[in-house]
């Protein structure tokens, strides 16, 4: 009997760890190259995490988009971002916007950590399309911030404690969908975070020097 039941276990515990493998194994998650005229970045993206918003980049990376793109808007200290505009900053077209994950993500345990990649948008947290953006740092504030009941509602802004209408806070704290890390080329993000920037067609913080997106690759 105890030779049955060591023999259910070892059958229990090889169940599990085939049930686990497919996320746990780093060789299992998509990496996408971009190659940049400063040297190649890696980034391994996490389906379990940000699903949508995966999808939605790696679209973008099979269809060309970021080819011939570039990093327009750099601030060292914060975050390098890219995958808007041509190298004359002319915006690219771009598809429907798609849903936040950033509360997924936070659940997941992933966060807007130095070295991972997360989508740009604008106010509205449901704008998201092509844009994304490295952080450079631990940057907390971007982290989605499940709030407490009532109205109006406190919560934590740039290590400030604010207090505003929930439906205010409601934006201000629905976050950014960090969807992978760079796994390789850390060295060229900290390159490109030091660049020489300046004011540009009424934009700020871009490159004096192109920093361009020659391709974009998924490896796997």
């Amino acid at each position: 009997m105890q030779g049955i039941r060591r023999t259910l276990l070892a059958m229990v515990g090889a169940g599990i760890l085939m049930l686990q493998a497919p996320y746990s194994l780093a060789e299992e998650l998509p990496r996408v190259m971009l190659k940049t005229n400063m040297g190649e970045i890696v980034v391994e993206l996490y389906p379990e995490a940000a699903p949508k918003t995966v999808d939605n980049f790696l679209k973008y990376v099979k269809s060309g988009h970021y080819k011939g793109t570039v990093f327009h808007r750099v601030i060292d200290n914060f975050m390098i971002q890219g995958g808007g505009f041509d190298k004359n900053l002319k915006e690219k077209p771009t598809g429907k916007p798609i849903p936040l994950e950033a509360r997924l993500a936070l659940d997941k345990g992933i966060k807007n950590d130095i070295g991972t990649i997360a989508m740009a948008r604008t106010e509205d947290p449901n704008s998201a399309s092509a844009q994304f953006f490295i952080n450079v740092k631990d940057n907390d504030f971007l982290n989605h911030q499940i709030l407490s009941d009532g109205d109006p509602v406190q919560f934590s802004y740039r290590g400030n404690s604010v207090t505003a209408p929930r439906g205010k806070a409601l934006l201000a704290t629905a976050g950014y969908t960090p969807f992978g890390k760079v796994v390789k080329g850390m060295d060229v993000v900290e390159q490109i975070k030091r660049v020489e920037t300046g004011n540009i067609n009424m934009m700020q913080n871009v490159p004096i020097k192109a920093v361009i997106i020659e391709s974009a690759t998924l490896l796997k």
